[in-house]
């Protein structure tokens, strides 16, 4: 393993505290903390840390409003509600309004699927109540 191989992993993770951070203000205390909690899949949350956050949404070519934008589309269509609801309030810090999300919902209707859609719409009213 080279200097640079071992320095690589430690920027993607410094990389993606600094975009989720961003994404999801006063969700995580500064520093590198550990995501572990001894449970199983425990490290499921440091691998996105570091291949999502780190690898994609710390890239420049597209701004965090699009990135956002792309990202529900594709959480949508996978029918993730789970996700989507964290980030449909990611896309509210980066910039989209509640009108912008529900065209991307109705928008997804015709490529997804109405079910998709509408599991969407309830996961967006659970994530940005009235």
């Amino acid at each position: 393993m080279t200097a640079k191989d071992a320095e690589e992993p430690a920027a993607l993770r410094s990389a993606g505290w600094k975009a989720m951070r961003d994404a999801l203000p006063g969700v995580f205390p500064e520093g590198d903390i550990d995501l572990r909690d001894g449970r199983l899949g425990e490290e499921l949350v440091d691998i996105g840390l570091t291949s999502v956050w780190g690898s994609l949404w710390a890239r420049e070519g597209l701004a965090p409003r699009d990135r956002s934008l792309v990202t529900l589309g594709i959480l949508i269509a996978l029918g993730a509600e789970s996700e989507l609801r964290t980030h449909v309030r990611i896309g509210v810090t980066n910039g989209l309004t509640r009108d912008e999300i529900a065209e991307v919902i109705y928008h997804a209707a015709g490529y997804a699927g109405f079910p998709a859609a509408t599991a969407a719409r309830n996961a967006a009213r659970e994530a940005l109540p009235d």
